[in-house]
């Protein structure tokens, strides 16, 4: 088997340096291969490098990176027809039509990192092999290699040589000054069944872990680099308290100074109600959590599991344990009401939480890409048109027209915010009055300097 030399990619990943390049470029490594690492999203495209490579993978772990690489691989295949595409992470095997469309010969979703050495194991023993003719966009196809794997692996620590310092991606931002941010996982996937989640499609209520060295090694080195928060990127940080709490416990014995931030469900905070004070006193900053929606029956229809009571009890137990909360929604759904979009406001001025829900937050819409567990409910199928090849997703209109004509509204009021650094305070009273959400009776609201958050917004 001789080396192959790989090109790895990534088109958007958050703000963060991505550990989907990271990981499997230290596999790949490992087993002599030469491997170019290409953050889009800070970097341009190598020229040079796409056109002397054999291997070129694309980073896929969410909607608005399958749709950068849309734009892209075109480009990609001009600059090299010969080199063998591959598409991994979680939203590759959810868009197989349109990946095998664009050029890809071999999707891997799930664990991903022993497919890549695999595939480049085989492409170094076909380098000799007698040329033969494909389609194009089939040459070299492995339709034995399986879309999804969940298989256990043995990580290794992540290789970062080549990707922009840390000084490039997003920091956070506490008390009127920055910290620069590194990011690694300590999991993969999640034990739960939210329809809305395009995990449960590849995972079905599985998650993988990383092993504890090697997460520990990856934060020892991005700490020797700069970093002085830690960014875990888990789906849910809690699926495995076992697994991970000793980590965030050896991270505050050797880096006390370190803080770091989690992703847990409501769910988890009310059943782990006893791990907040560990959490906190180990340096956490803040907890992300997917609450989507204050109504209890967009929620079931979800199948989030928790209710808008659970929701306001676990905010009770995060404030008492001193863990800032930063809530993520989807407001806009097909059974949103300008009425309910008008409390949903004043609720979250009531809880005090206008400050710290990101102004996106306010706009973001349901999306259900192929595979989403939504489409298992006859109502969602009732509303939805073809699927957008294009887009990636089933297109669905609201019932009332004055609802969609919103969330466009919103979205362009907040893009004019983040242009003029406008505060989210202001662009939540801005949002407030476009929605006619009722005389605003100056209730003060936290200043976003105390609150922590990271620099980039927070897309899907």
């Amino acid at each position: 088997m001789e080396a192959v030399r790989a090109v790895l990619i990534s088109t958007y990943e958050m703000g963060r340096q991505p550990f989907g390049l990271a990981s499997p470029a230290a596999w790949l490594r490992l087993e002599g291969h030469e491997v170019t690492c290409v953050d889009l999203s800070r970097a341009a495209l190598p020229r040079t490098a796409v056109e002397q490579a054999e291997l070129i993978a694309f980073f896929l772990p969410m909607h608005t990176a399958t749709r950068l690489f849309l734009r892209v691989s075109g480009r990609v295949r001009a600059l090299n027809p010969h080199a063998h595409l591959c598409g991994y992470g979680l939203y590759a095997p959810l868009n197989e039509a349109a990946l095998r469309e664009a050029g890809v010969g071999t999707i891997l979703g799930g664990e991903f990192e022993q497919g890549l050495v695999d595939l480049a194991c085989r492409l170094g023993k076909l380098k000799h092999a007698p040329p033969v003719e494909h389609p194009v966009g089939h040459a070299l196809a492995c339709p034995d290699v399986p879309l999804v794997s969940l298989a256990r692996q043995q990580f290794v620590t992540p290789d970062r040589a080549g990707l922009p310092p840390l000084a490039a991606y997003a920091h956070l931002a506490v008390n009127g000054s920055t910290r620069r941010v590194g990011y690694t996982e300590a999991s993969r996937g999640c034990k739960h069944l939210c329809r809305h989640c395009p995990i449960v499609p590849v995972y079905r209520g599985s998650f993988r872990v990383v092993q504890r060295d090697v997460v520990l090694d990856d934060i020892r080195h991005q700490v020797a680099a700069g970093a002085q928060h830690i960014t875990f990127g888990d789906p849910d940080f809690l699926n495995g308290p076992g697994h991970a709490m000793p980590i965030v416990e050896a991270l505050h014995r050797e880096w006390p100074a370190l803080t770091y931030d989690v992703t847990v469900k409501v769910e988890h905070i009310l059943n782990h109600r006893d791990l907040l004070p560990a959490l906190k006193r180990t340096g956490c900053a803040f907890v992300t959590s997917a609450v989507e929606s204050l109504d209890d029956a967009v929620l079931e229809r979800l199948a989030k599991v928790h209710t808008r009571a659970g929701f306001m009890e676990a905010l009770l137990l995060m404030q008492a344990a001193g863990l800032p909360m930063s809530p993520t929604f989807l407001p806009f759904t097909p059974w949103t009401t300008l009425s309910g979009y008008r409390e949903f406001l004043r609720e979250l001025v009531a809880l005090e939480l206008a400050g710290q829900v990101a102004p996106v937050q306010l706009a973001i819409r349901l999306l259900i890409p192929e595979g989403s567990l939504l489409l298992e409910l006859p109502e969602v199928r009732a509303m939805l048109g073809s699927f957008d090849a294009a887009g990636l997703c089933y297109p669905w209109k609201n019932a009332d027209p004055a609802v969609d004509e919103l969330c466009r509204t919103i979205h362009a009021t907040i893009q004019r915010g983040d242009k003029r650094k406008a505060n989210r305070n202001e662009i939540f009273r801005e949002i407030w009055n476009l929605a006619g959400a009722g005389r605003w009776l100056d209730t003060p609201m936290a200043s976003r300097a105390t609150i922590p958050y990271l620099t980039e917004p927070w897309y899907c």
